[in-house]
């Protein structure tokens, strides 16, 4: 049972959906803007609906499984769950084993394991961004502070390391935008 439950999370978050309503579209955003397959570059390549459609698919394939995990497993496993959910969207089978930055998909996984966390953790990403204008500042920093806000909020071990190993991800994933803002050659987000 728990086994299946891992597989079909890794299935369903390793569904590229940015990638799928730019193939709709008529474009290949894996060859367009970043060539990244998250919804920052479905917005920059297709529009901002498409762009917003994106982003709560991406977030509800690991809001999910999260979700509903919480209710048949001890949090362990749902810890488990939760990091699965990131790797699949990060590490898609279905894009050979590459994927998105696994922000979105963070974000459903983390409005599952903490609503409080997951809203401060919103409020801190949309203050970073509007002062800056950097998607990916406001990313790496939220989801760097996610497991240190989940420590304290919710003191549960489980869900701590959970969130920890899924901001490494998301941070190793952003590792080009890092290199970018250090250089000074990041671009801010522009919807066109």
């Amino acid at each position: 049972m728990e086994l299946l439950f891992i597989l079909s999370t890794y299935l369903i978050a390793s569904i590229p959906f940015g990638f799928i309503v730019g193939k709709l579209s008529g474009k290949d955003i894996t060859k367009e803007g970043s060539g990244n397959i998250g919804a920052t570059n479905v917005v920059r390549t297709i529009g901002k609906k498409a762009g917003i459609f994106v982003l709560l698919l991406d977030a509800l394939k690991g809001f999910i499984p999260v979700y509903l995990s919480k209710f048949y497993f001890e949090d362990v496993f749902v810890a488990v769950v939760a990091v699965v959910a990131v790797i699949g969207h990060c590490y898609s089978i279905f894009m050979k084993f590459k994927g998105g930055k696994g922000v979105a998909t963070g974000l459903g996984v983390l409005i599952a394991l903490s609503p409080k966390v997951a809203l401060i953790v919103i409020t801190l990403w949309l203050g970073i961004f509007l002062a800056t204008g950097y998607v990916s500042l406001a990313s790496v920093i939220s989801a760097f502070m996610s497991w240190i806000m989940m420590n304290y909020i919710e003191a549960n071990y489980y869900f701590t390391i959970a969130a920890l190993i899924s901001s490494v991800i998301i941070v190793y994933k952003h590792s080009s935008n890092i290199e970018r803002l250090i250089k000074g050659t990041e671009n801010r987000f522009i919807y066109k």
